[in-house]
């Protein structure tokens, strides 16, 4: 149980990505004073939070409903994750990291990024919602439990992140926050491997 729970801890951690998550962060509330910038994180964090939570309940009977077996989902969700992991080794942008040009001059016209871009799809984005069902067990079991407060976890971690943003900013900068992020898309790449691996024993015993 300890070493799953460590497993999930780092994969939420990498794929929520706190410190990358700052420069874009601060690039959509900066023009905001203080209090806006932690309302938006808040309400941001939060949303995101109920997207998710709703998410691993409902996503494994979406599943079930749609045939789509554990082990096809293990395959599929590695390689999803594989590309994010891509995106992050090379502090690229693209629709698994970041919102379309489109979208991006959308957000800068908003007085509230906190519904979209920033709980969706910014931090509740593929790559999270597919982490979410890859540790979603029975819904009710201990397993599933402690796997939605390992993501909880996290996602205060990532809000302790936004609401320093101005400080972390000043500290890191993005290219300090590219360099993290780039080291945990090499951990990330491996993980992703190891689900298709296992997607695959599974499905070839």
């Amino acid at each position: 149980m300890t070493e799953r729970l460590v497993n999930a801890f780092v994969v939420f951690f990498v794929v929520l990505d706190p410190l990358g998550m700052v420069p874009v962060f601060w690039a959509l509330a900066h023009r905001g004073d203080a209090a806006y910038r932690r309302r938006m994180a808040l309400w941001g964090v939060g949303l995101a939070a109920a997207i998710l939570l709703v998410f691993a309940v409902a996503g494994r009977v979406l599943l079930d409903a749609l045939g789509i077996g554990v082990p096809a989902f293990r395959i599929a969700g590695g390689i999803l994750l594989f590309l994010l992991s891509i995106d992050m080794i090379f502090a690229r942008q693209s629709g698994l990291r970041s919102t379309t040009e489109r979208e991006q001059a959308e957000a800068a016209h908003r007085a509230d990024i906190s519904v979209f871009p920033l709980a969706f799809p910014l931090i509740a984005g593929p790559g999270a919602m597919t982490t979410v069902l890859l540790f979603a067990e029975r819904p009710g079991g201990v397993a599933f439990l402690a796997n939605l407060g390992v993501m909880l976890l996290v996602l205060g971690l990532l809000l302790l992140a936004l609401l320093a943003s101005e400080v972390l900013m000043r500290r890191l900068g993005e290219t300090g926050a590219n360099v993290f992020s780039r080291l945990l898309g090499l951990v990330l790449a491996a993980l992703s491997v190891q689900y298709v691996l296992d997607g695959i024993q599974a499905t070839f015993p």
